[in-house]
């Protein structure tokens, strides 16, 4: 029998209290690798939205490529997976989506597009499965349809990869302990070709998650090899089930290369704008920092949070500043207006920044004093004499470039200083390889 390419989507299997869906992935591959699949890819981890309400972590779906010549007891198989590891008492709402065709349906990248900047309903999901005729699985409310359909029309211009490791059953909920030093260790000799895994200001571990989830630790970086590399010096004393590699769009900056539409600002859009500073930034109770700025004639209110550690940048802003930022918007509350919840300020002009001071005497080096209210200024020593205050410009602390948040505060999709100026090398995909390792 022939084989036939088959597309996989999952997604929202997990809830805060457990689960995740790239371990059910893990858990899918393993059991695939004994049915005579071919995988065609590494598995694919794409975040959405990360500003959409109801995510649970990172709003990332996963995909599956494989060719199969039984379809249709992958299917059975996958389907079987899905309804026991959904943590849906618990508020999950998973999707299960296969395309079974090497050419995904155009509607499949729009959708995928879309869901990257914007909140998609899951009936929006469903009418295109059902105008293509697809086979499709839920539970719940079905949201989860949304990313088990956009991961499998997902088109990297962008890729990054990541390296999860898993825990044992036993060790489920259990605290995790790392060597700091051995994950700082890691970062210095593998940077630049890792990323977001300890934090030299605050001497922190970025790398563990604090949940209750199956994941031990998440590497990431620009290729496969580095990461297993780098996962071998962390040395963990915990005895961990495996690993499984990711091909992702973490760290691409990808939800925010929408330009927001002004005219229709709707909560839970992510994107960028450009517009010029309009009112004084203002710093709020906690160091938020908040300010206008004019795009288009209209009017965007603009929010910095202090976790951000950006908001030291946001209060030098002034009046007349041309900038360009990125961030999500947040809904109008009874409180608040609708505002943008930024997440990196780049400068693309600054205006210049003067104060008016007294007269400079050239005879002897002083500045005159005022002589009363309109009736100019005079040296005390020479008794020259001015009308007029002098300007004098002062140095902006801030430079014509993009500033991001620390990288404490980094999202999944938060561009790393390191990746500004580049775009991973697309890497070939070889099944043979230790892309997924059971220990």
């Amino acid at each position: 029998m022939s084989k036939q390419i088959l597309h996989i989507g999952i997604d929202d299997t997990d809830s805060p209290k457990g689960m995740c869906t790239t371990f059910l992935a893990y858990k899918i591959i393993n059991r695939l690798k004994k049915e005579n699949v071919v995988f065609l890819d590494f598995p694919n981890l794409i975040r959405f939205n990360p500003n959409i309400p109801w995510k649970t972590r990172g709003n990332g779906a996963v995909g599956i490529k494989i060719s199969t010549s039984n379809p249709k007891k992958i299917k059975n198989l996958v389907k079987k997976f899905v309804k026991q590891y959904s943590d849906v008492k618990n508020g999950a709402n998973p999707g299960l989506v296969f395309c079974q065709d090497e050419n995904i349906p155009d509607e499949f990248s729009k959708l995928s597009s879309d869901a990257m900047w914007k909140l998609i309903h899951r009936n929006d999901a469903k009418k295109i499965l059902l105008k293509h005729n697809l086979d499709f699985f839920y539970l719940g409310n079905g949201q989860g349809l949304v990313g088990a359909t956009s991961v499998i029309g997902y088109n990297f211009e962008d890729e990054t990869y990541e390296l999860l490791s898993y825990r044992k059953t036993s060790q489920f909920g259990k605290k995790r302990i790392l060597d700091k030093s051995k994950v700082k260790e890691m970062q210095e000799k593998t940077y630049p070709n890792t990323f977001n895994s300890f934090d030299p200001k605050k001497n922190k571990v970025l790398l563990m998650p604090h949940g209750p989830d199956p994941v031990f630790y998440g590497v990431r970086g620009e290729n496969s090899m580095t990461l297993i590399s780098a996962s071998k010096m962390i040395q963990p004393k915990e005895k961990l089930a495996g690993y499984l590699i990711f091909k992702s769009n973490q760290g691409t900056g990808d939800h925010l290369k929408n330009e927001i539409d002004v005219n229709n600002f709707l909560p839970y859009t992510s994107g960028k704008l450009q517009g010029v500073v309009s009112t004084k930034p203002i710093v709020a109770e906690g160091g938020h920092v908040f300010f206008s700025m004019i795009v288009n004639n209209i009017k965007i209110n603009c929010a910095v949070y202090k976790p951000t550690q950006i908001t030291n940048v946001a209060k030098e802003l002034i009046l007349g500043d041309v900038i360009k930022v990125g961030g999500g918007i947040r809904k109008a509350t009874k409180i608040h207006p609708r505002i943008l919840n930024l997440e990196f300020i780049q400068i693309i002009k600054l205006e210049k920044k003067s104060k008016l001071i007294n007269p400079f005497c050239k005879d002897c080096q002083k500045h005159m004093k005022s002589k009363g209210k309109n009736q100019g200024f005079q040296c005390v020593r020479c008794k020259n004499t001015s009308n007029h205050k002098n300007r004098q410009f002062i140095t902006r602390s801030l430079k014509e470039q993009i500033y991001i948040p620390d990288v404490t505060a980094h999202r999944h999709l938060t561009k790393p200083v390191q990746r500004m100026k580049q775009k991973s090398k697309s890497e070939k995909f070889n099944p043979n390889s230790s892309w997924i390792i059971n220990f």
